[in-house]
């Protein structure tokens, strides 16, 4: 089968190039799978026996991804367990990309604690997903591999195991074309990342959506007056303030209510202050 449209994604390095050591089979690529390297460097995949077609490194004081490619666009890559004598899964239009980071949760928390810097890509920052927007994007535009998503995306480590329940059929897989996660590939594959990578964000981005309504961290007011309100938290209250409450330690919410019924006596009181001020006019 002939390799259509161009095979280089632009800007890609290919210093860790393999498409010469492991020729592989050309193809139509009308599917992307998805994969998290369970690292935070670019990996040698065994010298490329393991390899995916392209590898995503994040660029942190850049906020931009750093794209590593090893096979053409049109060729089969190595990363998915392809048994022989079953369906195939390398060689089935795939094109594969590996982001470098986690899906793990416990992986993410260790990294967390140790200062190690990372994407924990269920959580991905909105700067990494609009990057793998604009390869999805691309993808279509040259390759005609649909801008969709109809899998679930589970996270991990649920996600793990060869009867997850998010994993294809064979003949699911063998039809599906637009993009998946490793996590969904059957014959043989266990792997549950990239767990539930926001897919749905990244395909707002390929399509031109509008950001996110909040760009920052900043809550609004009617989450820090809801996050207060909820709260189990305790305050120490001193013992003016108590009545005759004999509890030393309130909630935000009963502190809100008590200066509430405060504020309301001191206008009672205020409001009779007032009246005899003005009758002692008349």
């Amino acid at each position: 089968m002939a390799k259509t449209g161009p095979q280089r994604y632009p800007g890609a390095n290919t210093s860790y190039w393999y498409g010469s050591k492991y020729v592989g089979a050309a193809m139509e690529v009308n599917v992307a799978v998805w994969h998290t390297t369970e690292g935070t460097t670019v990996p040698t995949y065994g010298d490329g026996a393991a390899a995916p077609t392209l590898t995503v490194l994040p660029d942190f004081p850049a906020k931009r991804l750093r794209w590593y490619q090893h096979f053409d666009i049109d060729q089969s890559a190595r990363a998915l367990v392809d048994r022989a004598g079953g369906i195939t899964t390398n060689r089935n239009n795939a094109c594969q990309i590996e982001l470098v980071g986690t899906c793990d949760p416990a992986t993410h928390q260790k990294w967390q604690a140790a200062g190690r810097q990372h994407i924990y890509w269920p959580a991905a920052p909105d700067w990494a997903l609009a990057e793998v927007g604009k390869f999805v994007r691309w993808l279509h535009e040259q390759h005609g591999v649909p801008m969709r998503s109809t899998v679930t995306w589970r996270p991990y480590p649920s996600s793990y195991g060869v009867s997850a329940p998010q994993r294809l059929s064979a003949k699911a897989f063998n039809e599906y074309t637009g993009h998946l996660g490793h996590q969904h590939v059957p014959e043989g594959n266990d792997h549950g990342d990239p767990g539930s990578l926001n897919f749905a964000r990244v395909l707002e981005h390929a399509k031109g959506g509008a950001p996110p309504k909040e760009e920052d961290d900043m809550p609004s007011n009617k989450e820090i007056a809801e996050a207060v309100w909820r709260t189990d938290d305790v305050i120490g209250i001193p013992a003016a303030w108590r009545g005759d409450s004999t509890n030393e330690f309130w909630t935000a919410q009963s502190v809100l209510i008590n200066l509430g019924d405060r504020v309301r006596s001191v206008e009672a009181k205020l409001d009779k202050l007032l009246a005899a001020l003005a009758a002692d006019k008349k």
